[in-house]
């Protein structure tokens, strides 16, 4: 007989349909009770997904990279079947999103959810489509669950109307839904040569492909990384991402830290699965393409980063910033690096979606275009009528601003990787694991691309911390009139929570890192991973012998 336990593993994927469903079937003037219910179901979710990653930690002692739960919808076996599968790393990525959707549920509840219709609806359907994309095992439910949180992410890119955000909201549609026509090509290229789809299934199927398949195999999986690409954020196919981002309503914008690393989550995925050594056809393909891009990727972000006079665009390429990292480090293909990796991206996304909700806390008490006018007074100087008024040196500063302005030094120290938190502590694992790859105890000297990547992790911190300082001062200390903005305790919250999250990380960075090392083993040795997933169903008690 099965235990709960055993069900947990789909509980992040009904939890939200039942929610979501349940609302659609509300009038929208009961905000209220759908408020009610997106909070007890999204709180629910953070206890389960918690309780999903002790699980996938406890299964995982020692070297084996078996995942926790092989859960098989039907009891079908592959590739026939539907299947759900729990590891360190789909339990790391179901825990972070649990915990950028409560920050952004409450700060939304100060008035955004208000701001249109089917906030909250829309709102666990994206969450679905989420966890569904990190749990599911196989491609075709991964276009699935892709085309459902996209479903939901339009709808709330879109919340809010505005011309600024319907224009860029149309922009975000038409890319993405290009980017699927793409996915789903390239899920039937792969189909048609392999005859499977499920992923533990194609490390066998791709290894056996003929010669006269190769390039239609090569197609395929091309079309499918360029899809994850467009959704990871890479340049060139990054241009609707700032824009998009900025145009966002705050606890939208939040949420949005998390969707370039679902491209990223899939590409690291499937690169260690379908293209390692044993791989046959796919071996190593699209390796370089991933470093090279996603150095170019920070390149873009960093100068975008420097030439932003707002400072939520300076917001949208930060995230820029933190995917060509990624993007550059999953393309180095070393399990070292990779466990740093799984740490910033931790760290990192905590941070942007922080500065996100902190933007809006910050520009409330401004007028509209005070950046354009702050740089005007930069680039041509104040008046010196004005400064000859200007008597008053020491004026105190409100209590708002102070917990406003600490924050905001928590935010920029953390994006830009500088000591003495989590943001530094990811870096350093990065450029220590670059500095000492493999190859290194053969006499091999560490190759030119190491050194360009680890000049652009330096230059991408400094450019942002100079990007982050020029906001700063525009915004606190410049000599544009401002009022002290009002802010509530349910909007402050959250963000001094998910600050609080990094600060923990930073403390027990230690655990924390050997949690993600043990994961980047996991992924870089896949074995006992695709042999738990083809393991046949287990037969209960109750039918052997073959008893009625």
């Amino acid at each position: 007989m099965s235990h709960w336990t055993d069900h947990l593993a789909i509980a992040p994927v009904v939890l939200p349909l039942i929610a979501g469903a349940s609302m659609l079937l509300l009038d929208e003037r009961r905000r209220s009770v759908k408020a009610a219910i997106n909070i007890v179901s999204t709180f629910t979710l953070l206890g389960v997904a918690i309780a999903l990653m002790a699980m996938a930690n406890a299964s995982g002692v020692g070297a084996s990279s078996a995942p926790a739960v092989v859960y098989r919808l039907g009891d079908w076996p592959v590739p026939f079947g539907i299947v759900l599968v729990l590891d360190r790393l789909s339990a790391l990525m179901l825990v972070l999103t649990s915990i950028l959707a409560c920050a952004s549920l409450i700060f939304s509840l100060a008035r955004w959810d208000r701001a249109g219709i089917y906030f909250h609806a829309l709102f666990q359907f994206l969450l679905m489509g989420l966890n569904g994309a990190f749990l599911t095992g196989d491609l075709f439910n991964l276009f699935v669950f892709f085309e459902l949180l996209l479903a939901a992410s339009y709808g709330l890119a879109l919340h809010g109307s505005g011309p600024r955000r319907v224009r860029a909201g149309l922009h975000y549609i038409a890319i993405n839904l290009a980017a699927s026509m793409l996915f789903l090509v390239g899920v039937s290229l792969i189909y048609a040569v392999t005859g499977t789809l499920n992923m533990a299934d194609l490390v066998h199927r791709i290894a056996a492909v003929t010669p006269e398949n190769q390039t239609l195999l090569e197609v395929g999986a091309a079309m499918l990384g360029i899809a994850f690409l467009v959704k990871a954020g890479m340049w060139p196919l990054c241009f609707w991402l700032p824009t998009t981002y900025a145009a966002a309503s705050p606890p939208v914008a939040a949420i949005f830290a998390i969707m370039t690393k679902v491209g990223i989550y899939v590409l690291l995925r499937l690169s260690l699965l379908l293209s390692g050594h044993d791989s046959g056809a796919l071996a190593h393909f699209g390796g370089d393409w991933l470093l090279f891009g996603g150095m170019m990727t920070i390149v873009y972000g960093l100068v975008g980063a420097l030439a932003s006079q707002d400072t939520v665009r300076l917001a949208g390429f930060a995230v820029l910033v933190s995917s060509g990292t990624l993007l550059a480090v999953v393309g180095t293909g070393q399990a070292g690096i990779t466990g740093g990796a799984l740490f910033y991206l931790v760290s990192s996304t905590l941070a942007l979606s922080a500065f996100f909700l902190l933007i809006e806390l910050v520009e409330r008490g401004r007028e509209a275009g005070a950046d354009m006018l702050a740089v005007t007074m930069e680039a041509f100087g104040e008046d010196e009528k004005d400064l000859e008024h200007e008597e008053e040196v020491g004026i105190a500063t409100p209590a708002t601003l102070a917990i406003l302005g600490l924050s905001f030094v928590g935010c920029t120290l953390l994006i830009a990787g500088m000591p003495p938190l989590s943001g530094f502590i990811a870096k350093f694992a990065l450029l220590t694991a670059l500095l000492n790859p493999p190859d290194l105890e053969t006499g091999r000297a560490v190759p030119a691309t190491v050194w360009v990547l680890l000049a652009l992790l330096v230059l991408s911190g400094l450019a942002t911390l100079i990007a982050m300082m020029r906001a700063g001062i525009r915004t606190f200390w410049s000599s544009v009139e401002r009022a002290v903005p009002s802010v509530r305790l349910i909007e402050i919250l959250p963000v001094g929570v998910l600050l609080f999250l990094c600060l923990a990380l930073t403390v027990g960075a230690g655990p924390a890192m050997r949690y993600m090392q043990a994961t980047a083993e996991a992924l870089h040795a896949p074995q006992s991973h695709v042999e738990g997933i083809l393991l046949p169903p287990a037969v209960p008690e109750s039918r052997k012998g073959g008893g009625a």
